[in-house]
C-alpha cells in the first residue's frame, strides 16, 4: 500500500495506536526453545556408543504367545522326550530340587527370574524345578497372562527337555514340572 491511498484520519488513528511502542532490537523471533547444551550433547552420544553391559539378550520371544486357559493342563516335550519321561514327569515321580514363584509379577520381572533361575538350576546340574506362574482368571476375561508366557517360553528355552502341570499339591495347573538338560559332572553317579 502506497502513502497516497492512506488517508489522513487512518493515519493519526495508526499513529496513535503504536504510541509508545519500540522498534524490535533483534530480526528473529524466540521460539521458547532452549539451546543446544553441545556439551550434555556429546556426553549423551558418548554413552550411547559404549552401549549398555546391563541388557541380557535370553533369546525368548513374545512375538507369539500361545494362550492357555486358567485350568488349561500344560505338557510340552522337545523332540526325543520319551513318553514314559513326560508321563513319570506329570505324576512327579521325577523329584523337583528347585522352585520359583512368578505368579502376581510383571511380565518382565518374570521373564529376568524365570531366566536366572533357569540358568542356575541348568548350573547346577539340577534335573527336575517347579515354576509356579499362577493361573487367575483376569478380570477382563482373558486367558492368565503369565502361564500363558511361561507355556511359551518354556518351549523356546534350549534347556528345557519338558514341562508339565503339576500334581494338586504342588500346584496343579497353577504350576509346571520342568524337565531340564544336564551334562553329566565327572564323578557323578546318577
Amino acid at each position: 500500500m502506497s502513502q497516497d491511498n492512506v488517508e489522513p484520519d487512518d493515519e493519526n488513528l495508526f499513529r496513535q495506536a503504536i504510541k509508545g511502542v519500540k522498534p524490535l532490537k533483534q530480526q528473529q523471533a524466540d521460539t521458547g526453545k532452549p539451546k543446544a547444551d553441545r556439551a550434555r550433547i556429546a556426553a549423551s552420544r558418548a554413552r550411547a556408543l559404549t552401549g549398555n553391559t546391563s541388557i541380557v539378550i535370553d533369546g525368548l520371544s513374545d512375538q507369539f504367545v500361545i494362550d492357555v486357559a486358567p485350568e488349561e493342563e500344560l505338557m510340552w516335550g522337545a523332540n526325543g522326550v520319551q513318553a514314559s519321561q513326560l508321563r513319570k514327569l506329570k505324576s512327579a515321580q521325577i523329584p523337583f530340587d528347585g522352585s520359583i514363584d512368578l505368579h502376581g509379577m510383571t511380565v518382565e520381572r518374570a521373564r529376568e527370574l524365570l531366566w536366572a533361575f533357569l540358568a542356575e538350576a541348568v548350573k547346577q546340574e539340577i534335573r527336575c524345578v517347579r515354576v509356579t506362574h499362577g493361573k487367575a482368571q483376569r478380570k477382563d476375561g482373558r486367558t492368565p497372562i503369565l502361564k500363558s508366557h511361561v507355556n511359551t517360553w518354556l518351549r523356546q528355552h534350549a534347556s528345557v527337555l519338558a514341562f508339565t502341570s503339576c500334581i494338586p499339591r504342588h500346584g496343579g495347573t497353577g504350576s509346571v514340572y520342568v524337565l531340564l538338560k544336564r551334562t553329566m559332572l565327572e564323578g557323578r553317579e546318577d
